[in-house]
């Protein structure tokens, strides 16, 4: 009797382990399905040559970036709008992990739960919410530098600019590729799947903490002599700044004045507000995560504190999660979290559920950001030139930030536009370009203005 009950309870479970798998199955089925159905192993989808053989991707405008013709897939005529969007629409091979041609395999070929890939022959017109010109705009401004640019609308979320460079065209790729230093990284994403040293464009979060942890903070001046010694190490500045109130040193992008902040602050409230400006953490783009930031908090003292102020020491930021925080000061505190499928449409011309947009969380206090907004435009009007933003209420931070190894710094530029009819946040990023403001801000001013004064 006792053998029979114990064979009766190996069999229940193993019934339920085999109910937990089939429930596990259903469950990615759901969730998977879709990338199971249109990996490159299943043959019908892709022709001879491993190219997926179905759906087209376009802009928004209905410019079409990639389609499908004799069987061949093809891209846009002209070859700077091919580098341009390179990273946004993907490559032949398959290589670019974030392109449509592979992120988005399971749209264009139009898979669903009912019918799986029946039909897929005929796909779908994907959409991005990509706009080619300013692509095409942004890759011409970096000018065959590496780098990364972004806009988008931290209202809708719609990401109107998305550029990686180094690029190529995916017509004709380069026989060294994968050995030349010139296409280092030519595969990667950097406005999504990467990292950087910010250097002073994180001085907005060390201003955020100050200005709701440090009793009258406005009201402070602070002195700089060039230089400052704290634990032993010497924190340099551009020049000595002399006396200066903390909105000047904001704008002067003061290194002694944000070592001090730092240090008064400490490395736990410092930690505190860079997690809740969601500079590390990872969005989902569509589904397309973003690289977390990394910073080294714990134990943090002296000259290492001071220098992780002002964005140097070990920070790293990714530039999407750099932009969405720039909305939020923007937008009162929280912004629309980033996308980039548009809409798709089926054979018939018969278009997809309207996007519905997501939020963050609040990333910095509404009156902080108030406060905040201010005083980048004054950075512009005081410091970036505003002539150079014809008819823009702009709002921006600048970085320079050093990578050592005798290389150039990096040069950063970010922010957004205070309009509700253009309610844009930026962020450009070039590689061992120099000075954030003549390098990143020159990118910038250049595809602002193709965006609001169309020119």
């Amino acid at each position: 009797m006792k053998k029979i009950e114990r064979r009766a309870a190996v069999c229940a479970i193993l019934a339920l382990v085999l109910a937990a798998g089939m429930a596990l199955f259903l469950v990615r089925w759901v969730t998977r399905g879709g990338s199971w159905a249109s990996s490159a192993f299943n043959r019908h989808l892709y022709n001879s040559s491993g190219q997926l053989a179905s759906g087209s991707v376009l802009d928004r405008d209905g410019d079409v970036l990639s389609e499908v013709k004799g069987g061949k897939r093809t891209y846009y005529a002209d070859e700077t709008v091919r580098r341009a969007t390179l990273h946004a629409v993907g490559d032949l091979q398959g290589n670019i992990g974030t392109g449509a041609l592979n992120a988005f395999a399971h749209k264009l070929t139009g898979y669903t739960l009912v019918n799986g890939a029946f039909g897929a022959g005929r796909g779908r017109s994907l959409y991005l919410t990509l706009d080619a010109r300013y692509n095409y705009e942004a890759y011409r401004a970096l000018n065959g530098r590496s780098g990364a640019v972004g806009v988008y609308n931290y209202k809708t979320g719609e990401i109107l600019c998305m550029v990686s460079a180094p690029s190529y065209d995916p017509l004709n790729v380069p026989e060294d590729l994968e050995s030349n230093e010139r296409w280092q990284g030519a595969y990667l994403n950097r406005f999504l799947s990467s990292t950087f040293t910010p250097g002073s464009v994180y001085k907005t979060v060390t201003l955020a903490a100050a200005m709701e942890t440090i009793p009258s903070l406005m009201e402070r001046t602070w002195t700089c002599e060039g230089s400052i010694v704290m634990g032993g190490e010497t924190i340099a500045c551009t020049e000595a700044h002399g006396e200066q109130s903390t909105g000047d040193a904001f704008a002067n992008s003061c290194n002694v004045a944000f070592a001090e902040m730092a240090e008064e602050l400490g490395a736990d409230t410092l930690r505190k507000y860079t997690e809740q400006a969601g500079l590390m953490v990872s969005y989902s783009v569509d589904g397309i995560p973003t690289a977390k930031g990394s910073f080294d908090w714990p134990g943090l003292s002296g000259g290492r504190l001071g220098w992780a102020g002002v964005g140097q020491d070990r920070n790293l930021v990714n530039p999407c999660a750099l932009m969405v925080y720039m909305g939020a000061i923007a937008n009162g505190g929280q912004a629309a979290v980033p996308y980039e499928i548009y809409k798709t449409e089926n054979a018939l011309g018969v278009p997809s559920l309207p996007h519905r947009t997501r939020r963050t969380g609040t990333l910095v206090a509404p009156d902080t950001a108030s406060a905040l907004a201010d005083l980048m435009a004054d950075n512009v009007k005081k410091t970036y030139r505003a002539d150079r933003f014809p008819g823009m209420d702009i709002c921006a931070k600048s970085g320079t930030a050093e990578v050592g190894g005798g290389k150039e710094p990096h040069a950063w530029f970010a922010g957004f536009l205070r309009d509700e009819g253009a309610p844009y946040a930026f962020v450009v990023l070039v590689e061992n370009g120099g000075g954030g403001s003549s390098a990143a801000g020159g990118v910038a001013a250049r595809v602002l203005d193709i965006m609001v004064n169309g020119y």
